[in-house]
């Protein structure tokens, strides 16, 4: 919640402390000739006792007590990590859709339209924060501008560009290297003095891990496709989709107080329809329009409504609760689910690669959610 000037100046007309509590009133123990004493108590011939230094020794219960390390209730872990759960399954649907639609809405549009939709789902509940937060919005019109740039411009283009030309299980597979990105950037990106998210020793272990399982499944599981750079091209496009989300993810933890969560994804997901405007017009008359039918804007409401609406929400709640790491290692089931909806939806078939990979990825995401800092 913003602090307004009234709200400080009255802090400050009764003594505001560093921590912004008010500091006590130091008349309230005075004796009865004005004139107040250490201890609150008058003295016998009503002058103040003089003021000594505290001496722990002397005064052992007086010590302030000390400082513990902040930690979350069960509760409140629960409910973070289920509700970056809900993100992941969702938005493992839009990677099947981003295949399912690939030679029937270019990537660019299929963009555009996904977040058109996705500013009239969250309109009737965001505007009025929006008004009410204007002000903050100004201040940090350019953090907005960042953090839509990555999360809404670049991510989602970049998958539906991969899915021409790779499949949806390669490309959940790939994004499950954003929990590692997600670590490294939230680290650096701190300011200095801030606190930093240990990763420890079993959850950098089950990262490389993960990541192992995401090199193989690039590299087609042949170490020299490493050396020749033999990747399919959808396949490198979602590995920059993934730096972009990981670069969104970490920039999360540094969202402005003052800034609502509706208020924030609504001007995110207008800076980034904004954003997509010219590569938009570019498509329309490169790559010509689409058919409006059942097979694609059923898929595209999806995408507008659930991926984006919704999966955003919950996914910027989760980092918020239990931090960008914590949540990232949840993101690496994602892969999981795409591939059991993948066959069904899309008749994909599994290799033994990708079986392989999974099994080192999911082995990365067990010992790195049971990981402390040992």
């Amino acid at each position: 919640m913003a602090v307004t000037d009234a709200s400080i100046r009255t802090a400050e007309g009764r003594g505001a402390g560093p921590d912004g509590d008010a500091k006590p009133d130091t008349n309230a123990n005075a004796n009865p000739n004005g004139t107040a004493n250490p201890n609150g108590t008058a003295t016998p011939n009503g002058d103040a006792k003089p003021i000594e230094p505290a001496n722990p020794s002397n005064a052992p219960h007086t010590q302030a007590p000390t400082p513990t390390k902040k930690t979350l209730a069960p509760t409140a872990q629960l409910i973070g990590l289920g509700l970056a759960l809900l993100a992941t399954v969702i938005w493992s649907g839009n990677f099947v859709i981003a295949r399912a639609l690939h030679d029937t809405i270019p990537p660019v549009q299929t963009a555009f339209w996904r977040w058109v939709i996705a500013l009239c789902a969250v309109a009737p509940i965001a505007l009025p924060q929006v008004r009410r937060q204007w002000p903050a919005i100004r201040r940090h019109l350019g953090y907005l501008t960042v953090a839509a740039l990555l999360g809404v411009t670049l991510f989602n283009t970049l998958i539906y560009q991969a899915g021409r030309s790779t499949s949806a299980t390669n490309m959940a597979m790939i994004a499950a290297a954003s929990p590692m990105m997600i670590a490294v950037f939230d680290l650096v990106g701190r300011r200095r003095g801030e606190a930093r998210e240990r990763l420890g020793g079993r959850r950098t272990a089950g990262m490389i891990i993960a990541l192992a399982g995401v090199v193989t499944l690039v590299a087609k599981g042949s170490p020299a496709a490493l050396l020749e750079l033999d990747f399919a091209t959808g396949d490198l496009w979602m590995l920059a989709a993934t730096a972009t989300f990981a670069g969104y993810s970490a920039l999360l933890r540094r969202k402005p107080a003052d800034l609502g969560g509706l208020a924030f994804l609504f001007m995110t997901f207008a800076l980034g329809a904004v954003m997509l405007l010219p590569a938009y017009g570019v498509s329309l008359a490169v790559e010509g329009g689409f058919a409006p039918t059942a097979g694609t804007v059923g898929p595209l409401l999806y995408i507008g409504v659930l991926s984006s609406a919704v999966a955003y929400f919950t996914w910027n709640k989760a980092i918020a609760t239990v931090g960008a790491a914590r949540a990232g290692v949840i993101y690496y089931l994602q892969p999981v689910c795409v591939a059991l909806l993948s066959p069904a939806v899309l008749g994909e078939a599994i290799g033994v690669t990708q079986v392989v990979c999974m099994a080192l990825i999911v082995a990365g995401v067990a010992l790195g959610a049971a990981g402390g800092r040992r």
